[in-house]
């Protein structure tokens, strides 16, 4: 398998891996291999792999490329090469695999039951339960829309989308309703309040209506700093005359409430109803004033008075509801954000528990997986790595029949530590998961790194220049790939061009026990 590392340039220490056959790289979308920098064309080069060979060709680009410093069209590249590009420098690098052949066991007498496990899709019959049914739909009729989402997003960004929503929901199912039936409370008080105004007109100007003696008709309360809360108002016969304010006199009414209030009274079933509308904060009230009649013998409506009220208590109060509202939201999205933290941290905890664990059982620290997390979903994938593991363990000596045991990496790195004692130059150990070890005097003056303060810790936690710790990284899974022969790359370390010479010390059971790392000046 052939890669590509970027040792030098703005991606320095990614890695592309190159996949058998054409291999376009450039800054294009439609690329294999997208790398965007400035300066590379769309599709600049095109490497085309073949088994153990590697063939680059430039595809015009109007930079250019190099290989070893030479400009070319086309020709053969191998490992070590360095492909320099506009900003980056590229290193070829060929990884030799390990494989293991499982062979599959044909089940007689029957259909092999290899789609017993493909189940994933698979929906299951409906349950006769009654109880069982509402889980079954949502399994199997909302979850998959879930699945949907969660093959475009991320699943922490799924699962913040989804408690927001939750939040916005319990919100306003449980505080709306509450802030609604207080409004609801206080604009009934006020419609009280302006029905008052309307009697209290009805109770003053009766006769005076009846008589039709206008310039008796009073209704001095309803204008000024006693009237609190009215934004305006009129009194006007059924005609539509307009007898109050005076302003206004003898004008006929306009405004769309007084004409339905006009046009409302006029039938005789509703002359006895107050006429309640509600516009945002404002309350209007129409009520219509009847005095007796002798010719007729009964009551009619003289008159009807409008009252547009808008007290201060009603925005008072929409200002106080928002406010709760949004007090509401903030606080449950802070305590969301503490929820959404354990809910990821303890989802991802059994994950990275057992990762860390396989890399302990491959390399004989353990035997097998287990964890003091209640988490029983887990248990069947637990269960069935468990199985694989004693599966690569029994084909790690299949000559011998025998199950070979993951040796410890002590041994081995006391060996290199009595090495590193009669080095000469910097020397640097690191174990067989790249934790430094052990670092000499003179490795420490020219890398910056202390021993005292790194040891067990990871090269890339550890050392201030990334591209270093990643070139490192490198020559220590190309030595590791390569059964411990020996991996060397020019670095600039410090001003100087140092040669960074790699080892791996290979164990009985063909694994990485750790890697002795020297450093000499590339004069």
């Amino acid at each position: 398998m052939f890669k590509l590392v970027v040792v030098g340039g703005k991606l320095r220490g990614k890695e592309f891996v190159l996949n058998d056959g054409e291999n376009v790289i450039g800054r294009g979308a439609d690329c294999d291999v997208q790398v965007a920098v400035e300066g590379i064309s769309k599709k600049h080069l095109k490497v085309t792999v073949n088994g153990e060979t590697a063939f680059a060709e430039d595809l015009g680009s109007s930079n250019g490329t190099l290989v070893n410093g030479k400009i070319i069209k086309r020709m053969t590249i191998k490992d070590g090469d360095k492909i320099a590009l506009p900003n980056l420098i590229l290193q070829v690098v060929y990884v030799i695999e390990k494989k293991i052949i499982v062979k599959k066991k044909v089940f007689k007498g029957g259909e092999s039951n290899e789609d017993a496990y493909d189940d994933l899709n698979q929906t299951e019959p409906m349950p006769a339960s009654l109880i069982a049914k509402p889980i079954w739909f949502f399994k199997n009729k909302i979850m998959p829309i879930v699945y949907s989402f969660n093959e475009q997003y991320e699943w922490a960004a799924l699962v913040g989308i989804l408690l927001f929503i939750f939040i916005a929901i319990n919100i306003s199912l449980t505080i709306l309703p509450v802030l609604r039936d207080s409004k609801m409370l206080l604009i009934r008080e006020v419609a009280l309040r302006a029905k008052q105004y309307a009697a209290e007109v009805d109770r003053l100007n009766n006769v005076y209506l009846r008589d039709k003696n206008l310039d008796q008709v009073y209704t001095g309360f309803l204008e000024g700093e006693d009237a609190e809360g009215v934004q305006s108002y009129k009194l006007f016969d059924i005609e539509g005359r307009v007898y109050r304010p005076v302003a206004e006199l003898n004008t006929i009414v306009n405004d769309p409430f007084a004409v339905d209030s006009l046009r409302f009274y006029r039938d005789d079933k509703n002359q006895d109803r107050e006429k309640i509308e509600l516009q945002g904060n404002i309350v209007r009230v129409a009520r219509a004033i009847k005095a007796h009649d002798k010719n007729l013998g009964r009551d009619v409506v003289v008159a009807v008075i409008a009252i547009n009220f808008s007290p201060t208590s009603l925005a008072t109060e929409a200002a106080n509801n928002s406010k709760a509202y949004l007090e509401s939201l903030v606080t449950s999205g802070m305590v969301a954000i503490i929820f959404f933290g354990m809910l990821y941290y303890m989802t991802i905890r059994p994950l990275e528990e057992m990762r860390t664990q396989i890399e302990r059982v491959l390399r004989g620290r353990q035997k097998e997986l287990d964890s003091k997390t209640m988490f029983k979903e887990i248990h069947p994938l637990r269960n069935t790595i468990n199985s694989i593991l004693i599966r690569i363990k029994e084909l790690q000596n299949t000559d011998s029949g025998e199950v070979q045991t993951l040796e410890e990496d002590g041994p081995y790195l006391r060996s290199l530590v009595e090495f590193m004692a009669g080095a000469q130059g910097p020397v640097m150990i690191l174990n067989s998961e790249k934790y430094i070890q052990h670092i000499n005097p003179e490795a420490e003056d020219l890398i910056g790194i202390r021993e005292n303060a790194s040891a067990g810790q990871s090269i890339l936690d550890t050392a201030r220049d990334q591209g270093f710790a990643a070139t490192l990284i490198d020559l220590c899974d190309q030595s590791a790939n390569n059964e411990g022969c020996n991996q060397k790359e020019i670095y600039e370390i410090g001003g100087k061009q140092m040669a960074i010479n790699v080892n791996a010390l290979i164990g009985k059971d063909k694994f990485a026990k750790g890697f002795y790392i020297t450093f000499v000046r590339n004069d």
